[in-house]
């Protein structure tokens, strides 16, 4: 119910009294946790037990979830909403290594294909029931709600795979503190665009991550195994263009939503309903192409997925004041379908690149590539939309200066994935470096 969270913004602030900023940061608060500890997380996970990592977020989720739930402050809510990233975190660390590890390389495809379908089935209908529940039954219980699934999640966890310690290695604290600090200036820099500090946290942020690679290159125990990204051009070039889509896409549905509402004039729950096209052909598709990765090229199918969602973002870029809602809900539809041929693929295609003790650290470096695509995506509508709009109110029905900048966004946005189209084919034919079935 992650993404049932900002529906509910509005209750939460009427009712613990909480000003726009603190607000702002309920959402951003699980998401830089999650961002800065995903990668640490992956690497304990190899190091010790993958299992006893995942069933340890599910414990954390669950708890922060009761805590969100009987939050009296926002105060004690934001801390939460840090527990539930810091969760996050463990959980998307491991969770598609698990999934490597038990299933064979003939059925890899279609068990993440199902993993990446119940995501976005997730995603698509977590705003829709949100609403409904924030109206009905208060905005306690959109964290509430989590409850009964994650206990539930940890009562079915003895049923997963037990396993051993991967290898003998160090913790690199060092390492993760350097990396924690680079992350987190260079996504909050991104999430402040177009504000001046933005540009200073940013280039602090890249600085931190330039050093955190200089001392991964020497300390013994490196948190990230460079060798990773120098001996498999697979894993190398489908992580980048997981940056890509996600930098490309992720913006979309923000976008959209204040071209229906401001421009089009369009209630928020029709236009709510035209905007879950397409994580809906997401999740219906994503088993289907997951499928086929176990069968074809990832690769190819992978690339074809980015062709169809430039395609898609590009027609985006035609739109006008009175563009049909037929051409809208049929580009999401075809973004939808390519974003479905992408992902699955693309992510069998990541693991099966690592060896079986590098599964963990392979899945959280995926995941970061998810929220960094993500952020940059963000940032950019941010600051087109500073550019052509400014600090002034949108109003429906008068936004001068939203057109131009939804169409430039989305000409960019088609560029942007337009080159991830070379990132995926670079990437060569599909290893798979599996030696073991051990979780």
């Amino acid at each position: 119910m992650s993404s049932s969270i900002n529906i509910a913004l509005p209750a939460i602030g009427k009712d613990l009294g909480l000003d726009a900023i603190t607000l702002g940061w309920l959402p951003t608060a699980a998401l830089l946790s999650s961002a800065i500890l995903l990668l640490p997380f992956g690497r304990l996970a190899d190091i010790y037990h993958r299992r006893m990592i995942f069933n340890l977020g599910l414990g954390t989720y669950t708890l922060a979830s009761l805590g969100a739930a009987l939050a009296p402050s926002g105060t004690l809510l934001l801390i939460c909403r840090l527990l539930q990233g810091i969760a996050g975190a463990m959980i998307f660390a491991t969770g598609i290594a698990i999934l490597t590890a038990v299933y064979p390389r003939e059925r890899r495809g279609w068990a993440l294909g199902i993993n990446t379908a119940v995501t976005y089935l997730g995603l698509s209908l977590g705003p829709f029931l949100g609403g409904i529940i924030t109206r009905y039954l208060g905005w306690r219980m959109v964290f509430g709600i989590n409850l009964p699934f994650s206990l539930a999640a940890l009562l079915m966890s003895p049923a997963i795979p037990g396993s051993a310690p991967t290898r003998v290695q160090a913790f690199d604290l060092t390492g993760s503190i350097i990396y924690a600090a680079g992350i987190l200036g260079l996504l909050f820099g991104l999430t402040r665009i177009p504000d001046r500090t933005a540009i200073i946290l940013t280039i602090a942020g890249i600085i931190c991550l330039l050093a955190f690679l200089f001392w991964e290159r020497r300390t013994t125990s490196p948190l990230l195994n460079l060798q990773l990204l120098r001996t498999s051009r697979t894993f190398t070039f489908s992580n980048l263009a997981a940056l890509i889509n996600y930098a490309a896409t992720a913006a979309v549905g923000f976008l959209l939503s204040l071209y229906l509402q401001y421009l089009r004039q369009i209630d928020v729950q029709t236009a709510g309903l035209i905007l879950v096209c397409q994580p809906v052909v997401m999740a219906l598709f994503s088993p289907l192409t997951g499928r086929l990765a176990d069968r074809h090229e990832p690769r190819l199918l992978a690339s074809v997925g980015m062709g169809l969602t430039t395609l898609g973002l590009g027609l985006f870029a035609l739109l006008s004041p009175d563009t049909p809602l037929w051409f809208i809900i049929s580009a999401l539809l075809l973004l939808g379908f390519g974003f479905a041929l992408f992902s699955a693929p693309n992510t069998s295609a990541v693991m099966g690149a690592l060896a079986p003790a590098d599964y963990s650290i392979g899945s959280a470096i995926l995941a970061t590539m998810r929220l960094l695509g993500q952020s940059l995506s963000l940032g950019l509508a941010m600051m087109l939309l500073g550019i052509f709009v400014g600090p002034v109110r949108l109003q429906p029905g008068s936004a001068p200066g939203l057109l131009p900048a939804l169409r430039l966004g989305f000409v960019i946005f088609s560029l942007l994935c337009f080159l991830g189209i070379f990132a995926s084919l670079a990437r060569g034919r599909q290893e798979d470096r599996r030696t073991a079935n051990a979780a």
